[in-house]
C-alpha cells in the first residue's frame, strides 16, 4: 500500500519557497499583463532594451511584493489568491479594456447581483479557469522543501534585498527617462496584474475606513421659496432622470446619424449638446452630480461630508423621494425616503429585470396625488451593459441585427452598435412618456431635468464598457446627454424666459451645474448656489428685472 502513495509523492515537483515563489511572479507578469506588455512597447517603441530594462524593474517588484506576501505555510494560499485576482482582472484589463482602479473596486463594492450576473460570462470563467484555477492547481500539488524557521526568514530577507536591489538599480540606469514615462503615462503600471487591482484595493479600504469617521455638515439649511415659487397656485412636481450608460454620441439629437431620437424631437425640450460627466462610473458620478461640490473638488469623503441637493430642497419645504431601476442612491437619498422598483409597480416591463417603463405608473400616481412642492428622482438602468439587449422590449429593436450576449467580444461593432442605439431608443420613449405624462396632469406644474451618469465605450480602441480613470478616459465616456424640459406653466410661475434658456443650452456644460440648476429653476433662495453654475437663475432676472 506504501509503494503507490511513495511513487505519487516522487512524482510531483519538489521546489524550495524562493523557486516557488519565483516561478508564480514569473507567470503572472509574462502570462497575466497582456495590456502593460501593449503599453510597454507601444510607450518605447523602438527602444527595445530600455523597454526590457524597465520590465526587469517591474518583475523585481512583482517578485518582491510575491515574497513578503507568501511565507511559511500562508505560502500556497497567498500565491493561489494571486494567481485567481490575477486571473479575474485580467480578463476585464486584456478582453474589455477596463482599468482596476480604486473607483472601479468601489464600483464592484457597491453593485448587485442583477447587475454583475452580467459580467459572469462563459469566456469570463474559461479564462478564469485557464489563467487562474490550472496554475493554482499546479501550485497546489507542488511540495514544498522548507527548512528551519530562522532559515525561512533568513531567505525572506535576502530575497526581499535583492529585488529591492534589482528594482531600484535597474531604474537608475535611466532614472529620467523612466521617470518622465511614469509621470506621462499613468496607465502603465495601472495594468500591471495583479499588484495594480491589490493596490487600487488598498487605497479603497483607507478610504472607507477614513469615511466612517465623517460627520455631515448641513448645507443650505438657509433654503426658501423664492417670490415665485411661493406664489404658485399649485404644486411645483420637477422629475430628474438620472441617466445610466448615455453618450452623447449616439443622440441624434446632438448630430448622430441615426434616429434615436425621434420622441424627444417633436417635445418642446432643451438639449444639451456639449454636457460632460463627473466621472465615469456611477459610484462616482452619481453622487458628484448632486453634491454641491464641482467635479475639480469632489471625493468620496467630501461628498458624504455634506449635505445633497436633495437636502437642501428638503430645507426649502419640498417633499423628495428617490426611486430606483439602478443599483442604488450611492448614500445620496440616505435622508429622504427611497424605494426600489419591482415587479408589482409595473409587471408590464419586468422580464423579469425591469425596464424603465416600471416607474410610469407610480409616477401617474404621485401626479395624480401629490398636494406640495415635490422632486422625485428616478435613477434609470437606462443603456447599462453589457447586456444592451435586455434593457428595452424586444418588439422595440429598431436597430438589427442586435448583440443578444454579453459576451461583447463575441458580437460585431455593428450588432453592439444596434443594441446600444435600441437602448437610447428606448431612453428617448421614456423620456418622452414622463413629459406627456406630467404635461396632462393639471393638478401640478411640472418639469423635467435629465442627465446620464456617465457615457460608454462599444469598442473604440479596444475599450468596452466604463469606467476608466478620467484622465485617460475617452469622449466617450465622458460626453453625456443632457435635456431640460419645462412646461409653459412652470416657466411662466417661476418666471423663466424660454428664449434665454434656449440661448445658453449650445454652451458647455457638467455635472457641475445640476445642483444649482435645479435650485434656479425652482426658485429656492440660498447662499448654496452657486450663480455661475445656475443655467435657469440668470433668465428668471431677465424677467423679473
Amino acid at each position: 500500500m506504501t509503494l503507490p502513495s511513495q511513487a505519487a509523492k516522487a512524482a510531483r515537483p519538489e521546489l524550495s519557497p524562493f523557486a516557488l515563489n519565483a516561478l508564480v511572479a514569473t507567470y503572472l507578469f509574462a502570462i497575466c499583463n497582456t495590456t502593460f506588455w501593449g503599453h510597454l512597447f507601444r510607450i518605447f517603441e523602438g527602444r527595445m532594451i530600455t523597454a526590457l530594462v524597465f520590465a526587469g524593474a517591474v518583475w523585481a517588484l512583482m517578485l518582491l511584493v510575491v515574497s513578503l506576501l507568501a511565507l511559511r505555510r500562508a505560502q500556497k494560499v497567498v500565491l493561489v489568491a494571486l494567481l485567481m485576482i490575477a486571473a479575474v482582472t485580467s480578463y476585464y484589463v486584456d478582453v474589455l479594456g477596463v482599468v482596476v482602479d480604486r473607483d472601479m473596486i468601489q464600483n464592484a463594492m457597491t453593485t448587485t447581483f442583477a447587475e454583475s450576473k452580467h459580467l459572469i460570462t462563459l469566456h469570463f470563467l474559461s479564462h478564469v479557469a485557464l489563467y487562474g484555477a490550472i496554475p493554482a492547481g499546479l501550485v497546489l500539488w507542488t511540495r514544498v522543501r522548507r527548512g528551519s524557521i530562522l532559515r525561512g526568514l533568513a531567505g525572506v530577507g535576502l530575497v526581499a534585498t535583492l529585488s529591492a536591489a534589482l528594482l531600484v538599480g535597474l531604474l537608475f540606469t535611466n532614472l529620467k527617462a523612466y521617470s518622465t514615462v511614469l509621470r506621462g503615462n499613468k496607465e502603465l503600471m495601472a495594468s500591471v496584474q495583479p499588484l495594480a487591482p491589490m493596490g487600487a484595493a488598498l487605497r479603497y479600504a483607507k478610504m472607507m475606513v477614513k469615511s466612517t469617521q465623517i460627520v455631515v455638515q448641513p448645507t443650505g439649511t438657509d433654503a426658501r421659496p423664492g417670490p415665485f415659487l411661493a406664489a404658485a397656485e399649485k404644486p411645483v412636481l420637477l422629475v430628474i432622470v438620472a441617466g445610466e450608460t448615455g453618450r452623447a454620441q449616439n443622440w441624434s439629437l446632438g448630430g448622430y446619424g441615426r434616429e434615436t431620437n425621434a420622441e424627444l424631437a417633436q417635445r418642446d425640450i432643451l438639449y444639451y449638446p456639449e454636457a460632460t460627466s463627473c466621472g465615469t462610473a456611477t459610484a462616482t458620478s452619481l453622487p458628484c452630480m448632486f453634491s454641491p461640490l464641482t467635479r475639480a473638488d469632489y471625493s468620496y469623503e467630501g461628498g458624504l461630508s455634506h449635505e445633497n441637493l436633495l437636502d437642501v430642497l428638503v430645507h426649502a419645504g419640498f417633499a423628495v423621494e428617490w426611486w430606483d431601476n439602478n443599483t442604488g442612491h450611492k448614500n445620496i437619498a440616505d435622508r429622504v425616503p427611497s424605494r426600489t422598483m419591482k415587479a408589482e409597480d409595473g409587471a408590464g416591463f419586468c422580464f423579469p429585470e425591469c425596464i424603465d417603463g416600471v416607474f410610469l405608473k407610480s409616477l401617474q400616481d404621485k401626479a395624480d396625488t401629490i398636494t406640495k412642492n415635490t422632486v422625485i428622482v428616478l435613477h434609470q438602468i437606462g443603456s447599462h451593459g453589457p447586456s444592451y439587449w435586455l434593457r428595452y422590449p424586444a418588439e422595440s429593436e429598431r436597430f438589427k441585427p442586435a448583440c443578444h450576449t454579453p459576451e461583447l467580444t463575441e458580437c460585431s461593432t455593428e450588432e453592439i452598435v444596434n443594441a446600444y442605439d435600441n437602448t437610447i431608443a428606448y431612453t428617448d420613449w421614456f423620456l418622452a412618456q414622463v413629459i406627456d405624462l406630467l404635461d396632462a396632469s393639471d393638478r401640478v406644474i411640472p418639469a423635467m431635468y435629465y442627465v446620464s451618469d456617465h457615457g460608454e465605450s462599444l469598442g473604440e480602441g479596444g475599450l468596452y464598457l466604463h469606467g476608466t480613470p478620467y484622465f485617460m478616459a475617452p469622449e466617450y465616456q465622458t460626453r453625456v446627454p443632457m435635456v431640460l424640459w419645462m412646461s409653459e406653466r412652470f416657466r411662466d410661475s417661476l418666471a423663466l424666459d424660454a428664449g434665454c434658456l434656449s440661448a445658453g443650452a449650445a454652451d458647455p456644460v457638467s455635472h457641475d451645474n445640476l445642483f444649482s440648476t435645479v435650485l434656479g429653476m425652482l426658485d429656492v433662495t440660498t447662499a448654496a448656489k452657486d450663480m455661475e453654475l445656475d443655467l435657469a437663475g440668470a433668465c428668471r432676472q431677465a424677467v423679473a428685472g
